[in-house]
């Protein structure tokens, strides 16, 4: 799907599937974990996590490009259990930040994931990635405890969002605005 500029947007971008070793994706997960190293001092390796892990029906990675196919951003989604949705290495270049492209990115990963099934989505991110505990929190993650048992509590953060809420929150919001309308 392509985003046409908006006010404050510097390009249109095309959000697609793409497989977890196309070029595109390798290029920005290359970018994410030299970006984690510098910061943290280690990182996950991408390469340990099986291509097949985000292949639909059990998963999907999108791939943001902008209108001359550079990378710009990419993130994906795989199922923890029937019901839970892991999100993994959601990353936006530097240069392509401020754009919501992670915003973007995120709610089309998360309606995907419940389109087959998911009722939560689960993540984690590092303590030090302000931006992203800013888009999570503000999209309605909240925190939990590690579910991941070899985590640094002191460097990584596990988030959780109630997929079935939002959904709740909407209906209540519509009825709202519709009484706040019909007045």
């Amino acid at each position: 799907m392509t985003h046409t500029a908006r006010p404050g947007l510097r390009s249109a971008w095309t959000t697609t599937p793409a497989s977890y070793d196309d070029p595109g994706v390798q290029q920005l997960l290359l970018g994410l974990h030299d970006e984690q190293r510098s910061i943290y001092g280690f990182a996950d390796d991408p390469a340990d996590t099986p291509v097949f892990q985000f292949a639909p029906p059990c998963g999907l990675f999108l791939l943001v490009q902008d209108e001359h196919g550079n990378a710009l951003g990419c993130g994906g989604w795989r199922f923890l259990d029937p019901r839970t949705a892991e999100i993994k290495r959601m990353y936006v270049r530097p240069e392509a930040r401020a754009q919501s492209l992670g915003r973007e990115i995120l709610l089309r990963l998360e309606a995907d994931a419940k389109r087959r099934g998911a009722t939560c989505t689960q993540l984690e991110t590092g303590v030090a990635n302000t931006a992203a505990l800013a888009l999570y929190r503000a999209q309605g993650y909240m925190p939990i405890t590690s579910y991941r048992p070899d985590r640094n509590p002191d460097v990584n953060r596990a988030l959780r969002k109630d997929l079935r809420a939002r959904v709740a929150a909407q209906s209540s919001n519509s009825n709202s605005r519709s009484k706040t309308t019909g007045q």
